[in-house]
C-alpha cells in the first residue's frame, strides 16, 4: 500500500510537471499568498485605469474606432498572462503596433469602415497564428541573439519617445504631430513660454503623490491616489476659473459596451493579400514584446523564455480577434506601469483585463474627470524609471564596443521608426554574434617552471620547447571561423618553423563543420610536411562526429587525439629532434629532466654545427604574432585583476 502511495504521488508530481509546461499559470498559480493576490490586485486597478485612455488614443492612432482600442486591452491581455512566461509583461494595443498597422491597411479600406475593421482583426488572428507557429517549433531562442547593450539602448530610446509623446499635454501645449523625434524637440524649445501653469501644475501634482506616497508608504497604491487628488485640483481649478482659461482638458467619456464576439476573414483573397504584412507584424510584435519582458526581467532577475511567450503572445491573437481586438503586443507604458505598481505574478494583468469590463460599465462616464496632464505625469514618471542608468554605467565602463552598440541603438530609436529600431537591434546582435565567433581565441600554453605541479599557463615571457608548440582554441571551428583560425595557423608556422608539432587544446571547442574538419586535415599535412605533426587534446563528442564521420580522423591518425595532457606531451616528446633537445635550456617538461644537458664546451669538434634555435618566448617574436599573444594576455591579466 506504502509503495502504491509513493508511486501515485511521484506520478501525480510527473503528469503536474508535464502540465505545467502547457499551462504555465500551474507553475507560478502555486506560488500565490494572500500578500501577492492583494499586491497583483492594487496593480491591476492601477493598469485598468490607465489603459482607459490610452486605448482610445491607441486606437485612433490605428485608424480604429475609439472602444477597440478598449477591446484589444482585455482578452489578449488576460490569454498572454496565463500562457506567457513573463510575469510583468502586459499585452495589448501600442503605439508602434499601431501605426504599423494604419499605414498599412490605410492602402486597402477606408480606416474606420467596416472593411477596414474586418481586415484587422483578420490581420490579429494570422499574427497569432505565425507566433504560435515559431514557438511550437522553438524558434524562440531566437531572441537570445538580442545582445543585452542593445535591449538597454532600445528601453532608454523607447522610454524617452514615451515622455516625448506625454509632454506637450503634461505641459498643456498644442504642439503639432510632428514625424521625427528631433522637430518636436525643436518645437518644444521654442515654444516651452507657451505653456498653461494651471495644467503643469495638476501634472505635477499626480508626479507628487507617487513619489511621496512611494516613499513614505510604499505599499499604497500610489498611482490610484495620484488620479484620484489630481483629478480633485483639476475640478477646483475648473470650478473657479472655468475650463477656457484653465486649459485642463479631462479624458472624456468612454462608451459602454463589452467586446462583442467577431469573425475573421477567411477568404483566400484576403489571406493571400495580408500574408506579408502578417510576417513583417509578427517579427516586429514578438521582438517589441520580449524586448521588454527581458528589459524587466533585467530588474527583477527572472528568467525569461522565449519559446512561451510567443506561444502565449500567439494565443493572445488568436483568442482576441474573436472578441474584436486588433494587433496587440507587450506594452511598454502598460508593462512599465505594472511593474512599478508592485506587481508579484501575471495574476497582475489578469486582473487589469478583468476589472477593465466593470470600469467600462460602471467607471467609464467618470472618465470625463480624469484630467489629461494628469495621465501624462504618471507616463513619464514611468519612462523616467524604465531607464536602467545602472546598467548604462556598467556597459560604458566595461567595453567601448558594447557602448557603441548601446548608443547606435539608442539613437535608431529616437530617430527612426520604432519598428526600424528594433529590428535594426536584431541585425544587430546577430552581427555581434557572427563576428565573436568568426574569430576564435587562439592562445598559446605553455607549463609555467614556478609551479610545483607545472600547471599551464599563458604568460608572454614563460619559456616553450623550441619543437612544440601548444595553441588552446576557446570557440567552435566552424565555416565562419576557418579563415581566421586558417590565417593563425599559417603565421605560427611561418614565425616558428622549428616548433613543427603542433597540440590543440579543444576543450573549448564545442563543433567543428566538414569547413572546419578540411582546415584540421590540411594543417595536419602541412605540419608532416615540415616533419611534424597535429595532435588533438581532449575533443569533445560534438565537436568529432564529423571528423569521425566524414573519415577525417584516419588521416589525422586516432593515436594523435588524447584524453590526458600528461599522455599528449609524453607522445611528442618521444618524437622530437633529441640533438635539438640536448642543448636546449628552457626544460619546461617534466621529461626534460631524463635527458643529459650538453653545454657547448661539451661538444665534440665534429659535433659543433651552427645550429640556432629559434627563441619562442614573446620578447623576439614576429610583431603580428606577438602582438596578438601580448592582447590575449592583457586581455586575461585585465579579467583576472577584475575578479
Amino acid at each position: 500500500m506504502a509503495n502504491l502511495r509513493h508511486f501515485l504521488q511521484e506520478y501525480s508530481l510527473l503528469f503536474s510537471f508535464s502540465l505545467s509546461k502547457f499551462f504555465p499559470f500551474m507553475r507560478w498559480g502555486r506560488n500565490l499568498t494572500e500578500e501577492t493576490v492583494r499586491a497583483d490586485l492594487l496593480a491591476g486597478l492601477t493598469g485598468a485605469a490607465i489603459v482607459l485612455p490610452q486605448g482610445v488614443a491607441f486606437a485612433a492612432i490605428a485608424g480604429m474606432p475609439p472602444e477597440y482600442g478598449l477591446y484589444a486591452s482585455i482578452v489578449p491581455a488576460i490569454i498572454a498572462a496565463l500562457f506567457g512566461s513573463s510575469w510583468h509583461l502586459v499585452s495589448g494595443p501600442t503605439t508602434a503596433a499601431s501605426i504599423v498597422m494604419f499605414s498599412s491597411l490605410s492602402a486597402l479600406a477606408i480606416p474606420g469602415g467596416p472593411e477596414y475593421i474586418s481586415l484587422a482583426i483578420t490581420l490579429a488572428f494570422m499574427v497569432g497564428v505565425t507566433q504560435f507557429a515559431m514557438g511550437a517549433v522553438r524558434l524562440g531562442a531566437l531572441v537570445n541573439f538580442i545582445s543585452h547593450s542593445v535591449i538597454v539602448g532600445f528601453t532608454s530610446g523607447a522610454a524617452l519617445l514615451i515622455a516625448s509623446k506625454q509632454i506637450k499635454i503634461f505641459l498643456g501645449l498644442e504642439i503639432p504631430v510632428k514625424e521625427h523625434f528631433y522637430e518636436s524637440v525643436v518645437y518644444l524649445w521654442e515654444h516651452w513660454s507657451a505653456f498653461h501653469p494651471m495644467v503643469t501644475f495638476v501634472g505635477f501634482s499626480s508626479l507628487a503623490v507617487v513619489i511621496i506616497l512611494r516613499r513614505k508608504w510604499p505599499k499604497f497604491p500610489g498611482m490610484i491616489a495620484a488620479l484620484f487628488v489630481s483629478g480633485v485640483v483639476a475640478a477646483i481649478f475648473n470650478f473657479i476659473f472655468g475650463e477656457d482659461k484653465t486649459g485642463i482638458h479631462m479624458v472624456g467619456a468612454l462608451p459602454r459596451q463589452l467586446p462583442p464576439l467577431s469573425m475573421p476573414d477567411f477568404s483566400a483573397e484576403v489571406l493571400q493579400e495580408l500574408a506579408p504584412l502578417a510576417l513583417a507584424m509578427t517579427l516586429f510584435t514578438l521582438t517589441e514584446a520580449v524586448s521588454i519582458a527581458r528589459s524587466i526581467a533585467l530588474k527583477t532577475g527572472q528568467p525569461i523564455q522565449g519559446n512561451q511567450e510567443f506561444i502565449g503572445q500567439g494565443l493572445s491573437n488568436i483568442v482576441g480577434s474573436f472578441f474584436s481586438a486588433y494587433v496587440a503586443t507587450g506594452s511598454f507604458n502598460r508593462s512599465g506601469a505594472n511593474f512599478e505598481a508592485g506587481a508579484r505574478s501575471p495574476l497582475s494583468a489578469i486582473f487589469a483585463g478583468l476589472l477593465l469590463i466593470p470600469l467600462l460599465m460602471v467607471v467609464a462616464p467618470l472618465t470625463a474627470y480624469l484630467p489629461k496632464a494628469a495621465v501624462a505625469g504618471l507616463l513619464i514618471l514611468v519612462a523616467w524609471r524604465i531607464i536602467d542608468f545602472a546598467q548604462i554605467r556598467k556597459i560604458c565602463s566595461a567595453d567601448n564596443k558594447e557602448a557603441a552598440i548601446m548608443a547606435v541603438t539608442f539613437f535608431s530609436t529616437i530617430f527612426f521608426k520604432l519598428e526600424f529600431a528594433i529590428l535594426f537591434g536584431v541585425i544587430l546582435s546577430l552581427l555581434i554574434y557572427l563576428r565573436k565567433t568568426s574569430r576564435p581565441r587562439i592562445i598559446p600554453r605553455v607549463p609555467n617552471p614556478e609551479s610545483k605541479h607545472r600547471k599551464f599557463g599563458s604568460g608572454v615571457a614563460l619559456p616553450e620547447c623550441p619543437q612544440f608548440k601548444m595553441l588552446r582554441l576557446d570557440d567552435s571551428i566552424y565555416f565562419g571561423s576557418v579563415a581566421h583560425v586558417g590565417e593563425m595557423f599559417r603565421l605560427y608556422r611561418e614565425h616558428y618553423p622549428q616548433q613543427k608539432h603542433l597540440l590543440l587544446l579543444t576543450k573549448g571547442v564545442n563543433q567543428v563543420d566538414v569547413g572546419g574538419a578540411e582546415l584540421l586535415m590540411a594543417e595536419t599535412r602541412e605540419r608532416r610536411k615540415m616533419g611534424g605533426d597535429l595532435y588533438l587534446y581532449r575533443l569533445k563528442d560534438s565537436a568529432s562526429a564529423v571528423l569521425k564521420d566524414g573519415g577525417y580522423l584516419d588521416f589525422i591518425g586516432e593515436d594523435n587525439i588524447f584524453d590526458s595532457k600528461e599522455e599528449a606531451i609524453s607522445k611528442v616528446f618521444d618524437r622530437l629532434d633529441r640533438d635539438i633537445c640536448s642543448v636546449c635550456e628552457n626544460r619546461i617538461f617534466l621529461e626534460c629532466k631524463t635527458l643529459e644537458y650538453k653545454k657547448p664546451e661539451d661538444k665534440k669538434p665534429e659535433d659543433e654545427k651552427p645550429t640556432k634555435v629559434k627563441s619562442t618566448t614573446t620578447k623576439k617574436v614576429s610583431k603580428k604574432v606577438g602582438k596578438i599573444v601580448r592582447k590575449t594576455a592583457a586581455k586575461k591579466t585585465t579579467k583576472k585583476g577584475a575578479t
